[in-house]
């Protein structure tokens, strides 16, 4: 097996459709516009330079020619920024809103895009960052409302909601057809109210497709929330390699975080409650720790089976499609609480797991069963601490031990550790790249079993709810 195989992209220049437009060397220090119409905005555009800020009058706008953003650039710390007078203020209707090309170091912030077509940061821009935005796109099938292939790109504090059909809220790509943008930026936004009804094609988040999986992005998707994420069993698609999933919270969805394609990717600290699908893993050197799931229908994790070993450069689609098995995956320290199965593996597909851990979690439910892996060969298991009526399943003996780890709720319906509980200082070896637990706080040498790191302080970190992200959250 070829471990660790990947592609590393260096980015690609598109050629851009739009006018050009000079942009001057430096714009004065406090350089702010204020206009009234799109004429005014395009006027003001052409002569902005880094540190220009463009305010535009609250209203509804039907956009009829799209808004240029050509050869402008900003700087790292000086973007140029077009804002909407208030948050959600400016409504831009109409099939297109802002077109990007060869631009850099551009914000967007406060618009409501309500076009009919996707929203494109395009290979040749970087550092392009939307805030503060409100996604209801028009409800066509197959319509992706923002698709990004620019390399640093900043999606924050934006709200996507309200779509029943075919077609995915944000859309992560790259240059070319197996380049992936690199270090996007996703992060404190809202994914809400997604509905389509078919068995797949409306994730909230796709970071990367199947051609792209080998492409090592370095993205980071954390502290989002995802509510009824109902158009596909993946709330979090990740088909791309290198990249982090952290402090996310998925509540009351259909969909999970799934790792579908592509090898070293890091999922810590999320949480997953009261849905249907948990985390599923494929590929290889990935790290799923200190998550917390509770009460999925289905399966808490899922370690896949595959019909492939190893993806590599150059093979056909139809191999690059199939379901890479996992090796050397690692699920350590994550609790998973009354889920129907805590644990399980896949037979339907028949090359094993080789060389994963499963080790440290902490496993409770009053009903149905904690275990049901049925390639275990390939699987090294230690220090698990199970409890509750549910069965063990088919866990081996020497992996676990079945003890009351004493749980309590807190303030936030999180159930942590308590004094005298048996999985404090319990795990079967020391974590060098874990410092910290699902709350924020430091792991210990030997640390707690599970998420959660027993403390007496207040918890820094919990479940997100619709206030701490969004357009209008601090």
């Amino acid at each position: 097996m070829n471990r660790r195989t990947f592609l590393t992209t260096t980015g690609a220049v598109a050629a851009g459709v739009a006018v050009t437009t000079a942009t001057p060397a430096v714009a004065a220090a406090s350089d702010r516009r204020f206009v009234r119409t799109l004429d005014e905005l395009g006027r003001a555009l052409a002569t902005a330079g880094p540190g220009t800020t463009i305010t535009v009058a609250d209203g509804h706008y039907p956009v009829t020619d799209p808004i240029a953003i050509t050869n402008k650039r900003g700087r790292p710390g000086r973007p140029i920024t077009l804002r909407a007078e208030s948050i959600g203020g400016v409504v831009l209707t109409g099939a297109q809103s802002f077109v990007f090309s060869a631009s850099a170091d551009i914000t967007l912030q406060g618009f409501a895009f309500r076009q009919s077509t996707t929203l494109e940061l395009p290979p040749d821009c970087r550092r392009i960052r939307l805030t503060r935005n409100d996604f209801q796109l028009a409800d066509l099938p197959g319509l992706h409302w923002l698709m990004v292939r620019a390399d640093h790109s900043t999606i924050d504090h934006n709200a996507f909601h309200g779509k029943t059909t075919l077609g995915i809220y944000l859309g992560i790509e790259g240059a070319g057809t197996d380049q992936m943008a690199q270090g996007v930026h996703v992060y404190r936004n809202h994914f809400s109210d997604h509905s389509f009804p078919g068995d797949n094609g409306g994730e909230p988040i796709r970071l990367g497709v199947s051609p792209r999986a080998l492409s090592t992005a370095g993205a980071v998707i954390e502290s989002n929330l995802f509510e009824r994420a109902n158009g596909d069993p993946e709330a979090i698609s990740v088909k791309s390699s290198g990249n982090v999933i952290r402090h996310n919270t998925i509540r009351d969805s259909f969909g999970g975080i799934v790792l579908r394609h592509g090898n070293d990717n890091r999922v810590e600290g999320n949480y997953l409650l009261a849905g249907k699908n948990g985390i599923r893993i494929y590929g290889n050197d990935h790290l799923i720790v200190n998550n917390y799931v509770e009460r999925i229908a289905g399966t808490g994790v899922v370690l896949g089976s595959g019909n492939v070993r190893d993806h590599f450069p150059g093979e056909p689609p139809t191999s690059r499609t199939g379901n890479d098995a996992p090796d050397g995956v690692e699920i350590v320290l994550n609790t998973v609480l009354d889920c129907q199965t805590a644990i399980s593996g896949e037979s339907h597909r028949t090359l094993p797991p080789l060389g994963c851990t499963i080790a440290d979690n902490l496993l409770v439910a009053e009903s149905g069963q904690l275990l049901n892996v049925p390639f275990q060969d390939g699987i090294t298991w230690s220090g698990n601490l199970h409890w509750g009526a549910a069965s063990d399943g088919n866990a081996p003996a020497a992996g676990f031990r079945r003890l009351d780890p004493k749980l309590a709720a807190g303030p936030d319906g999180v159930r942590r550790l308590t004094a005298g509980s048996p999985a404090i200082n319990a795990a079967s070896r020391s974590y060098r790249d874990v410092e910290e637990d699902l709350d924020g706080d430091r792991r210990t040498r030997r640390p707690d079993v599970g998420a959660d790191e027993f403390s007496r302080r207040r918890p820094c970190r919990g479940p997100l709810t619709a206030a701490d992200v969004g357009p209008h959250s601090a």
